[in-house]
C-alpha cells in the first residue's frame, strides 16, 4: 500500500522517521515529504495533492488537518487516518495553550506546548517566522465537507489527550459523518510515542466508533 505521512507545525519529515521505517519494513511505499510550509492552505494542499492521489494519507496535528483539506477537495484517497486536527469553529480556544507558548518562547515554547516533552527543536528548521505563518493558517483552518467516503476517514484522539481534544474529535467525525477512535499510548505527538505502528493503522482504518450526531455549540 501506498502510504503519505503529513507533517505538522514545527517538525519536519523527520518527526516520521520511526513509523516510515515500520511500514516500510511491512512493505509498503511510504512518502514523508517535508512541506514548503507556506502558511497557505492552497499552496500546501498543490503540494501534497499529487502523492495523495491512492494513497493511505496519515497526519498529525497540522498534517491531519492538511489530510482533511486534501480529502475535502476531490483527491482520490485510498483512505486517511488523522490524529487530532484541527476543528476550527466547532473546538474554540483548543489551540490557546499553544498560541501562549509561542508567545512566551518562541518555536521552543511552541513546540512543547503542542507536542509536549517528546518534542525538541532537532525535529524541526522552521524560523519561529515560518512557526507562525503556519500557526496563523491551522487557526484559520474551518474544515469542510468530505469530497471522499466519509467511511474512508478515520479520525483519532490519543488516550492520553485532554479532554478538549476528546470533545474536539468527536465534534469533528460527527460534522463530517466520518469515524473516530481512541489511539492507546499516546497524546497528540502520536508519531514520536510511536503509537502510529502499522498495526495500529490498519486496525484503526478498518473499524472506529460510530459517528456521533452533531450537537451546535451552545
Amino acid at each position: 500500500m501506498k502510504f503519505v505521512l503529513i507533517h505538522g507545525a514545527a517538525t519536519d519529515s523527520r518527526v516520521w522517521d520511526e513509523p516510515a521505517r515500520a511500514l516500510r519494513a511491512a512493505g509498503n511505499d511510504v512518502l514523508a515529504p517535508d512541506r514548503p510550509q507556506s502558511g497557505d492552505l492552497d499552496t500546501e494542499v498543490a503540494f501534497l495533492a499529487p502523492m495523495c492521489v491512492d494513497a493511505m494519507v496519515v497526519g498529525v496535528s497540522g498534517g491531519a488537518t492538511l489530510g482533511l483539506e486534501v480529502a475535502a477537495r476531490g483527491i482520490r484517497l485510498r483512505g486517511a487516518l488523522l490524529h487530532e486536527p484541527a476543528a476550527g469553529s466547532l473546538a474554540p480556544g483548543l489551540l490557546s495553550h499553544v498560541a501562549e507558548g509561542l508567545e512566551r518562547d518562541g518555536v521552543r515554547g511552541f513546540g512543547k506546548a503542542l507536542y509536549g516533552d517528546g518534542w525538541n527543536t532537532s525535529f524541526t528548521r522552521a524560523t519561529e517566522a515560518t512557526v507562525r505563518r503556519e500557526f496563523a493558517m491551522f487557526g484559520a483552518f474551518e474544515p469542510a465537507p468530505l469530497s471522499v467516503a466519509p467511511q474512508s476517514i478515520s479520525i483519532t484522539v490519543g488516550s492520553a489527550s485532554p479532554p478538549s481534544r476528546f470533545a474536539s474529535t468527536q465534534a469533528l467525525a460527527a460534522f463530517l459523518g466520518a469515524r473516530w477512535s481512541v489511539l492507546d499510548g499516546t497524546g497528540h505527538a502520536a508519531h514520536l510515542d510511536n503509537a502510529l505502528t502499522p498495526a495500529a493503522i490498519e486496525r484503526l482504518t478498518g473499524s472506529a466508533s460510530e459517528p456521533l450526531s452533531h450537537q451546535p455549540s451552545q
